[in-house]
């Protein structure tokens, strides 16, 4: 190697990001991948006995600077980064990540798969050449509050775009949260819209400690008394609960929609865009015949991308199912909020909807009721 060349060639780092690939993050122990544990080792350059860890946040960094989207969700099946993937089997993780393209196992082996480990190895350069990874639980950086949210013009329709994690959202009355079949909340540890909101919708002491679980409680208490405590509720249901914690931030309820179907036996899960479509459009229903039970009346309600996590639908899918309900929407004085983590989503929301979009002004009040919906 002459003394110009890069020490980390892209050739060179994709071949041991294969080997990741096929034998999957719990074996990284048993594999040579001397380049990928020397751009893991921390800036002192020691390389300690927990490498395997430091390459695996090596490898969540880089794909997290994929941008979302279809990209970004097939690496982290295929690698083995999505959450219950890490002690998959190669072909189970490869026949996810081609879900994220919607195409057969084969066509993607055979096309996307190549440029979606590529890119990821790329991205591996650029942080070992720079320095410039975070710490692996420093999720995506936010933005600067004034560009965190933005006003899309659909037609006549107009919807404020959250690009922050769902629970930073304040001043907004309803927020629907996407849920399997047997509305079974995940722990409150997890990386998701559900355990997100169970998470900040506990109550806790001065210490921190969690004391209450009200969201998961009234979910509960919903599935008992509807008598579906022992089966799945039929996809596009909703379940209301109140909002626990949240309601310090201005959130009045959650609406749990049943969006994915797990298959038995297995960690996958199944969603159609008609069920999204169906969910969402349920959703505004419900919040129709409960309006006037709240004062002031229910007007506001944000969306996530329901469906696009762990249930595997493209973005792009999710998105046009969503909007598919909301469009339909016929309340004059209802305010629609869609809400994404990562500001290259943001960009794709817009670009599929065909949006015009600028920042959000500041709300002028017209009245005691009125709040500026937010983050912080």
């Amino acid at each position: 190697m002459s003394p110009d060349a890069p020490e980390f060639d892209v050739a060179s780092v994709l071949r041991e990001v294969k080997m990741v690939r096929v034998e999957g993050l719990v074996r990284i122990r048993d594999l040579d991948l001397p380049l990928l544990r020397r751009a893991a080792a921390p800036r002192s350059g020691a390389v300690t006995d927990a490498w395997p860890v430091e390459v695996e946040n090596l490898l969540r960094a880089a794909v997290a600077r994929l941008g979302g989207g279809a990209l970004q969700a097939a690496a982290e099946f295929t690698v083995g980064l999505a959450p219950g993937m890490r002690d998959r089997p190669a072909a189970d993780r490869r026949r996810l990540a081609a879900r994220a393209y919607s195409v057969s196992v084969e066509r993607f082996r055979k096309s996307q798969e190549e440029m979606v480990l590529g890119q990821s190895a790329e991205q591996v350069c650029w942080l070992a050449g720079t320095g410039a990874r975070r710490g692996p639980g420093d999720g995506p950086a936010l933005l600067a509050p004034h560009l965190q949210h933005r006003t899309l013009h659909v037609g006549p329709i107009g919807v404020t775009l959250h690009v922050h994690p769902v629970e930073l959202i304040r001043n907004v009355d309803v927020i629907v949260s996407p849920s399997n079949t047997h509305l079974a909340l995940p722990e409150m540890f997890k990386a998701s819209v559900p355990a997100a909101l169970r998470r900040a919708g506990a109550v806790r002491d001065a210490r921190g400690d969690v004391t209450g679980d009200p969201v998961h409680e009234e979910l509960a208490r919903w599935r008992r008394e509807n008598g579906v405590t022992g089966r799945p509720v039929l996809p596009g249901t909703v379940a209301p609960t109140g909002p626990g914690a949240l309601a310090a931030r201005g959130v009045r309820r959650i609406y749990h929609a049943a969006v994915t179907i797990p298959r038995p036996g297995t960690n996958d899960y199944v969603v159609t865009p008609q069920d999204v479509a169906t969910a969402a459009a349920r959703a505004l229903a419900l919040m129709d015949e409960e309006r006037d039970a709240h004062t002031p009346p229910l007007r506001s309600i944000c969306f996530p991308l329901l469906g696009a996590g762990r249930g595997g639908l493209p973005t792009q899918t999710s998105l046009s199912a969503l909007w598919s309900a909301l469009a339909a929407d016929s309340a004059p004085d209802r305010r629609l909020h869609l809400v994404v983590r990562r500001p290259l989503l943001a960009e794709l929301v817009a670009d599929v909807l065909g949006a015009t979009q600028q920042p959000l002004e500041p709300a002028h009040s017209t009245g005691s009721e009125e709040r500026e919906a937010g983050c912080g």
